[in-house]
């Protein structure tokens, strides 16, 4: 199996695994949705429904797979998504945070070192 495909699978298997999570958990009013695209490589988790009489529609996780490395565009899980992928064994070279500012990248990984 190449690279870029084990990713895709990874990141599938990830993402599937928290929505089964949240589909288990106390109903809330929000339906969680995955959008896969593996042409792409375009990744989303969904929340979508009605909470306290007003529409809700979020996404809770948006990764890209992009010159062969995952960039997590939006994370709003509670250990995160790139930590998921470390314990999978992905190098953290081939994990983007794209929600940080450019800027922010040096900084970071001086505090990641």
């Amino acid at each position: 199996m190449d690279q870029l495909t084990k990713y895709r699978e990874l990141i599938k298997q990830i993402l599937t695994d928290y929505v089964a999570l949240t589909r288990r958990a106390k109903p809330s009013g929000l339906e969680s949705h995955l959008l896969m695209d593996d042409v792409r490589g375009h990744y989303m988790w969904l929340k979508l429904g009605w909470e306290h009489g007003r529409r809700v529609q979020y996404i809770a996780v948006y990764v890209r797979l992009y010159d062969g490395k995952f960039w997590i565009e939006e994370d709003w899980t509670e250990d995160g998504i790139a930590t998921e992928l470390l314990r999978a064994s992905v190098p953290k070279e081939d994990i983007v945070l794209a929600f940080n500012a450019p800027e922010s990248k040096p900084q970071m990984e001086a505090v990641a070192a």
